[in-house]
């Protein structure tokens, strides 16, 4: 009996490890397909172009906001696509309804300009070939407010979001017409 006791006590006492940031939609598979709702409804193609519903959990200590963020790192652009650029959601937000994107966002939340040159949700519309990645990403940020002014590019707010991170998490689906 005394030989499992100091060995229990001792992991009873160790630091337990932090759960990594999740993020989780009820309408997105990881590896799956972008379902039409995402899609954009232009370019040729015909979707819905409604910003999913997304859920987070174990959240980084010290986090003082969010960010989401939606990029296709497959663009024929040689620097990717931005889609979605999301910030300032305040840090008792753990989620978004679906189409929240167009209206329905926490009080304080800006909206970049994605690439098609829009503050808000541009769903995806890639040209015709090969089928591109769409990566949701989810920030714990460190500051309330991100030092980038409206108008600011993909490129800048990225660089602001990663600068600030505290953690992230990942939804990567894919879609191709």
């Amino acid at each position: 009996m005394k030989q499992w006791i100091i060995p229990a006590l001792a992991l009873a006492l160790l630091p337990q490890a932090a759960q990594a940031l999740t993020l989780t939609s009820p309408s997105l598979r990881a590896g799956g397909r972008l379902p039409a709702a995402q899609v954009l409804n232009g370019f040729g193609c015909l979707g819905e172009n409604r910003s999913p519903a997304l859920a987070w959990s174990d959240v980084p200590a010290g986090t003082q906001s969010f960010a989401v963020t939606l990029f296709d790192p497959d663009a024929p652009t040689g620097s990717g696509w931005w889609h979605w650029l999301l910030f300032d959601l305040p840090a008792g937000t753990r989620g978004l309804a679906a189409g929240a994107a167009a209206g329905g966002l926490p009080v304080g939340a800006r909206q970049g300009r994605n690439d098609f040159g829009d503050a808000g949700y541009g769903g995806a519309c890639p040209p015709p070939g090969p089928a591109h990645r769409y990566i949701f990403t989810l920030y714990a940020l460190d500051v309330g407010h991100l030092a980038v002014g409206p108008g600011a590019s993909g490129a800048m707010v990225a660089y602001q979001l990663r600068a600030h991170s505290l953690g992230t998490a990942r939804l990567s689906l894919r879609y191709g017409r």
